[in-house]
């Protein structure tokens, strides 16, 4: 499997939000959502289709592969993570969003972990 880059890996948080959202999902419902040219998508598309991660099926709908799905909603759980956490920290929603965004693909594997279960931790503690 490749390696993604931080831009692939929005794209299949995009795609994964949207199917849960509308179920099915064209390049166009991509593009809207990200505020991205339809070519930008088409690129992308392209990109992660030829290493496995996405499928266009022949009406032009985009389906991710198991392992499309798989980073989708790794980087889209630790999107969610990050920005709950920024907003109870008392952070803007809007700047919350955008800083959790740049967090999601830049934090290892296992500090996520590691920040999770002690975010957890004190939850727990709290009730």
């Amino acid at each position: 499997m490749k390696k993604l880059h931080a831009s692939g890996e929005d794209y299949l948080e995009a795609v994964l939000v949207l199917q849960r959202k509308k179920g099915m999902v064209r390049s166009v419902d991509v593009a809207r959502h990200m505020g991205v040219s339809k070519p930008s998508v088409c690129h992308a598309v392209s990109t992660l289709k030829e290493s496995g991660f996405l499928t266009m099926d022949g009406d032009f709908f985009l389906r991710l592969t198991d392992v499309g799905r798989e980073v989708a909603e790794q980087t889209y759980e630790k999107h969610c993570f990050f920005t709950r956490l920024l907003i109870d920290a008392g952070v803007d929603p809007k700047e919350a969003e955008q800083d959790a965004c740049r967090m999601e693909h830049t934090i290892s594997e296992s500090s996520f972990q590691q920040l999770k279960a002690a975010v957890a931790k004190v939850e727990q503690f709290k009730e």
